[in-house]
C-alpha cells in the first residue's frame, strides 16, 4: 500500500515540475540586461525570452514584442528554445507511462510488466530533467 502512495507521490511531483518546466518556457526572463545611462531616467532593463523580447523603462513602462523569426533570436536561446520544447514532451510522455504503469491503475495487468512500463516512465523524467537543466547552461544558471 505505501508503494502505491510513492507512486502516486511521483506522479504529482513530476506534474509540479511540468508545470515549472512549461512556465519557465513562457517567461521573458532567459537573459536579463541592464542599462543605466548618466541619469536613472534613461534606465532601461532589457528582457530576452525565448518567444518574446521585453524592455522595461525606468517609468515602469514595459515593451514586449515577439522574435520576428527564428533568426532573430540568437543560438544560445534557439538552442534552449529545443531543449525546453523537448523536456516537455518527454515529460507529457513520462506522465502517460507512469499513469498507465501505476499500480492504481488497470491499463496492463501484468504487475512485472507495470514495473518495467515505471521504470522507462522514470528514465524519461530523468532525461526530460536533465534537458531542462541544460537549457540553461548559456545564461549562467546552475
Amino acid at each position: 500500500m505505501a508503494s502505491m502512495g510513492l507512486q502516486v507521490l511521483g506522479i504529482a511531483l513530476s506534474v509540479i515540475g511540468w508545470l515549472g518546466t512549461i512556465l519557465c518556457c513562457g517567461l521573458p526572463m532567459w537573459r536579463v540586461t541592464a542599462f543605466i545611462g548618466n541619469n536613472i531616467v534613461v534606465a532601461q532593463i532589457i528582457w530576452e525570452g525565448l518567444w518574446l523580447n521585453c524592455v522595461v523603462q525606468s517609468t515602469g513602462q514595459m515593451q514586449c514584442k515577439v522574435y520576428d523569426s527564428m533568426l532573430a533570436l540568437p543560438q544560445d536561446l534557439q538552442a534552449a528554445r529545443a531543449l525546453v520544447v523537448i523536456a516537455i514532451v518527454l515529460a507529457v510522455l513520462g506522465i502517460l507511462l507512469a499513469i498507465a504503469g501505476g499500480k492504481c491503475t488497470n491499463c496492463v495487468e501484468d504487475e512485472s510488466s507495470k514495473a518495467k512500463i515505471m521504470i522507462v516512465s522514470g528514465i524519461i523524467f530523468l532525461i526530460a530533467g536533465r534537458l531542462s537543466k541544460a537549457e540553461g547552461k548559456g545564461q549562467g544558471l546552475p
